[in-house]
């Protein structure tokens, strides 16, 4: 039995944090899981010691980590949600954390500088923006080492190329729209997908409206592209819910690249028929999910402190067809190149 997909409730700002993740799950005393627990602990404890003896051996970072890694997924996929909840918390106060919070890219993630799981500055990390580049220089000669094994793993991988996919989409809609196209981002981080997009600089694109929960980021968005088509605004996924922002009108493509790692089925649903409504006839609308493929969950869920919803094609048409009349669109769902990432689409005929 593996590790559930937790139930979470949205408030105001969308702000996720692995505790609120955790804290809408089933608990029970460690007495109550029984011998899953005990034997669940004896495997974690084996597991979380050899990758502190390697390093204190000096072997490769990247072998240490890989091998930590995939044995925290298989550890995950064979436990009980009650139990992993459990032996998450185990693995996050265990010694080797003191090497692997040495890696920047886990460190932020942890840490959470911004207050919040998978923030902009995560991303990018990730993304290896120049943005960032202090702060990769700042790690330690093994943080270094970590973070050239962890940056590179396939989910870090999937995360690049759907920066990509979003920049090609973007500069479709343009092409479709004889350069006058309106786009619609919805939790928008840095919006760094712009400043990868031929149609951006090109002035090809009529508007950009780019919404996130985090001011932070909607600071960001303001100065990298002033007196561009870019509107950056400060809003949440419970505004959308709301209808607070019907002004805004409809686009000729309406995109949510990582918000859906973070919600349960039910809110899901509700916006996805909410973005439906910002599409235009011809329009297209694209949202995007780490998928239940990746193997390095075992590890975001422990030492990154970063839990996300994973979910497969079957959930992505789950959603999709939940949500809209099929007769109004033309879906597809598919997979990025490594399968790390799934992708739904949707055109309003």
């Amino acid at each position: 039995m593996s590790a559930a997909k937790p139930s979470i409730k949205i408030d105001e700002q969308s702000l996720i944090t692995s505790k609120l993740f955790r804290g809408s799950s089933e608990t029970s005393s460690t007495d109550d899981l029984g011998n899953d627990f005990s034997q669940s602990v004896g495997q974690l404890a084996l597991i979380l010691e050899v990758a502190k003896q390697g390093f204190d051996n000096g072997r490769p970072a990247a072998e240490v980590v890989a091998r930590l890694a995939g044995e925290l997924h298989q550890l995950r996929a064979s436990s009980p949600a009650a139990v992993w909840e459990r032996l998450v918390a185990v693995a996050q106060n265990h010694a080797v954390g003191k090497f692997l919070s040495q890696d920047p890219l886990s460190n932020w993630s942890f840490t959470k500088p911004r207050g919040y799981s998978g923030d902009a500055s995560l991303l990018d990390i990730y993304y290896k923006h120049p943005s960032m580049d202090d702060v990769v220089a700042e790690a330690t000669p093994l943080g270094r080492q970590i973070y050239d094994y962890t940056v590179n793993v396939p989910a870090c991988a999937a995360g690049r190329e759907r920066c990509e996919i979003l920049a090609r989409t973007v500069d479709e809609a343009a092409d479709a729209c004889d350069g006058a196209a309106e786009i619609f981002a919805v939790a928008a981080g840095h919006l760094r997908e712009a400043e990868i997009c031929r149609s951006l600089p090109a002035k090809a694109i009529r508007r950009w409206v780019a919404l996130d929960q985090d001011p932070v980021s909607v600071g960001v968005m303001t100065r990298d592209h002033a007196g561009t088509a870019v509107e950056p605004m400060i809003g949440s996924v419970m505004g959308l819910l709301k209808r607070s922002y019907a002004h805004l009108g409809t686009f000729d493509l309406v995109y949510a690249s990582g918000l859906y790692d973070y919600l349960q089925r039910k809110v899901a649903i509700k916006l996805m028929q909410r973005m439906t409504d910002f599409v235009r006839p011809g329009g297209r609308l694209l949202f995007a999910n780490f998928s239940d493929e990746i193997t390095s969950d075992g590890y975001m869920e422990t030492f990154m402190d970063w839990p996300l919803i994973l979910r497969s094609a079957d959930d992505m048409w789950d959603i999709i067809t939940a949500s809209v009349d099929r007769n109004a669109f033309d879906c597809e769902v598919w997979y990025g190149s490594n399968r790390n990432i799934v992708y739904g689409t949707l055109r309003r005929k």
